[in-house]
């Protein structure tokens, strides 16, 4: 099979044409072999440390696996990315750095480490970030956390007045935006009842890019901000950016974007797009560990954080006299005049230990292994339907097939019973996938570490789990006439 003729047509939303053996783990070897992959630099568990009740290390849980068939098979990438192989050295250079001189830390390079200056770490981590997100480094600022940065970003653009007052979000927020909008118009002193404008699915779960901008036609005058996920962290759909952006401006309308499940699984443009900002985690795609330091977009023109009326803080002031101590508030321009406090170093150390893996490749790159990975699971369970249940499905895949409308996440619905069956099944797998009820597995075949067998083994663990949790669902033959007859 041509790969790269594969990915050219899913580029631009074509259709692939599969051969028959797909199914097969030779194919998906083949697969492997035609695409570059980086998972020699992250840390795969084992089916067996997956088994773990400590972190005593013993001979059932060996770290390293003497093949394929024994490491687990990670999907779940969009709710935790796996740790890279370089953490571990970053952080020992961390803690050597502050072990040997200390405070000096924060200004002296040391000739051998990975690592700059303290003062210079989260610009250093937004230099790196700048492919990943579309933006110039200096549009990009790398503090606290996803629903802290919400709030400060709304806290500048959410600028209600009169009947202008209304936030438009989509209709199942994740709990991070709907708190964070939620308490943003209480704070105002108005209803959130009456300033949250809700945009629904067209029907299903998908909502189309023409809704969106009808509603925004229809409501422009009383809309003082907007805020959208780039990709919806249920169905997976990805949002056309530019397209709503541009359209918002058009009516006079400042837009921003969560982009929590969009920034490093799909290529980003926040700069060309003429985003307003845009808030994002860096412990899913990013992989920088749970919890781990977020990042923000405010696009150049609104750089001077002064004018917007942002939060004031220590590290917002721009460094070279920072430490004057003056009390007279010098903001450093760009995005980074957005923060405030003195970042936590070792989250920032286990980002740029991530984002050292990101500099040997590029967005496209991992856009374009993406494409192809997720329209072979996509295939791989249309197959499914078709050879084991006669075209009939047990379940339903919630994302859009159109490549161009998801990222690398495809969520598969079915019926809670036969939900609890297929989970059973693939965690005794030893296969990890992300489950959101009611009855959601969202599969996230990440490009970075996972591959193409990872996805055949998967479909392969999931075919019989669908079977047998379908044959289990359903009354036997006789418990059938049973009924029957007592009707």
């Amino acid at each position: 099979m041509d790969t790269q003729h594969a990915i050219s047509l899913l580029r631009n939303g074509g259709v692939v044409e599969w051969p028959e053996n797909t199914q097969s783990l030779d194919f998906a070897q083949s697969l492997d072999n035609s695409t570059k992959t980086f998972r020699d630099q992250f840390v795969v568990p084992t089916k067996a440390q997956l088994k773990r009740k400590g972190l005593a290390e013993n001979e059932q849980t060996r770290a390293t696996a003497s093949s394929p068939s024994d490491e687990s098979i990670y999907f779940c990438g969009n709710s935790l990315g796996l740790q890279p192989k370089a953490v571990s050295e970053y952080l020992g250079a961390y803690l050597q750095t502050w072990g040997s001189i200390a405070v000096g830390g924060h200004f002296t390079q040391l000739e051998d480490s990975p690592l700059v200056p303290y003062q210079d770490m989260a610009a250093e981590c937004a230099r790196k970030s700048a492919d990943i997100v579309g933006a110039a480094p200096e549009e990009i600022v790398v503090m606290n956390t996803l629903t802290v940065n919400l709030h400060l970003m709304m806290t500048a653009f959410y600028k209600p007045v009169g009947k202008k007052n209304k936030i438009m979000l989509e209709w199942r927020p994740f709990p991070s935006d709907y708190y964070a909008i939620e308490s943003q118009i209480e704070s105002r002193g108005l209803s959130p009842a009456d300033c949250m404008l809700k945009v629904e699915p067209d029907e299903g779960y998908i909502i189309s890019t023409t809704k969106i901008l009808s509603l925004i036609d229809q409501h422009a005058d009383e809309l003082a901000l907007i805020l959208l996920p780039g990709i919806q962290y249920y169905s997976g759909q990805l949002l056309d950016i530019p397209t709503i952006t541009k359209h918002a401006h058009s009516r006079g309308v400042t837009i921003g974007w969560d982009l929590a499940h969009a920034a490093g699984n799909v290529e980003l443009k926040l700069h060309d797009w003429d985003v307003d900002f845009a808030c994002w985690c860096t412990y899913k795609y990013m992989n920088a560990g749970a919890g781990a330091i977020a990042g923000a977009f405010v696009h150049e023109k609104h750089g001077d954080s002064a004018k917007n009326k942002a939060l004031k803080g220590w590290y917002g002031h721009e460094k070279s006299s920072r430490f004057l101590m003056d009390n007279k508030f010098r903001p450093t321009p760009g995005a980074q005049g957005f923060q405030l406090s003195n970042p936590s170093i070792v989250d920032l150390t286990c980002l740029s230990a991530s984002l050292s893996v990101f500099e040997q490749t590029s967005m496209k790159d991992l856009r374009s292994k993406s494409l192809l990975l997720t329209a072979y699971a996509e295939h791989l369970l249309n197959q499914i339907a078709e050879r084991t249940f006669d075209g009939s499905y047990p379940f339903e895949i919630i994302t859009p097939s159109d490549p161009l409308q998801r990222g690398t996440q495809l969520s598969v619905l079915l019926r809670e019973e036969v939900m609890e069956e297929v989970s059973k099944s693939l965690e005794a797998a030893g296969i990890i996938c992300d489950k959101r009820k009611p009855g959601c597995i969202r599969v996230a075949p990440v490009p970075l570490y996972n591959t193409f067998g990872d996805v055949c083994r998967f479909m392969q663990t999931f075919e019989e789990a669908v079977r047998l949790g379908t044959q289990r669902s359903q009354p036997s033959e006789t418990a059938s006439h049973e009924v029957e007859a007592r009707l």
